[in-house]
């Protein structure tokens, strides 16, 4: 019977299922891990803006009216595609006095509606109830409806984007 020789560089079937198999591993820890790494390394490696955006003219704001107005979140992934487009509920109270409402409830943050004729922000997740000037009317809300800076520069409303605090 012929005996067989192994050359040192011939790898057995055990050796390469074996490799095979850790290779594999790796890459299936890596594309869990790096993406966790880099959302709680984010804020070091790319930190928040805080810019001016542009709303409108102040002129297109009418006093005692509260309007929904969508900006361009100048700080999301690549990727965001629509989800940058962010809007805002923005209430003129006086000539020069505005107030920027985040469009979040502060419960879990679903998106909060108008309605003109009650004069209220209605929750539509959990039944959060706020008044016209944001403030929690019922339900479950613990806090007000955020609120953002604003400026008026050359006849324009901006506000200062932020992330929101979380409730």
């Amino acid at each position: 019977m012929a005996e067989r020789t192994t050359s040192p560089e011939a790898m057995s079937r055990r050796t390469f299922l074996s490799r095979i198999s850790i290779a594999l591993t790796a890459l299936a820890g890596a594309v869990v891990t790096v993406p966790m790494v880099a959302y709680l390394l984010s804020p070091l490696i790319k930190p928040t803006l805080n810019v001016w955006v542009p709303l409108g003219t102040v002129d297109a704001f009418q006093i005692g009216e509260t309007v929904e107005s969508v900006y361009h979140d100048p700080s999301p992934v690549p990727w965001a595609g629509l989800t940058a487009l962010t809007a805002v509920w923005v209430r003129r109270v006086s000539q020069e006095e505005f107030i920027v409402f985040a469009v979040n409830c502060t419960h879990l943050g679903c998106p909060v509606r108008w309605v003109q004729d009650a004069q209220l922000f209605i929750c539509p997740c959990h039944g959060g109830v706020y008044y016209a000037d944001g403030a929690v009317a019922a339900g479950p809300p613990p806090l007000p409806l955020f609120r953002y800076d604003y400026r008026i520069v050359n006849g324009v409303l901006e506000i200062r984007t932020r992330p929101l605090p979380v409730g």
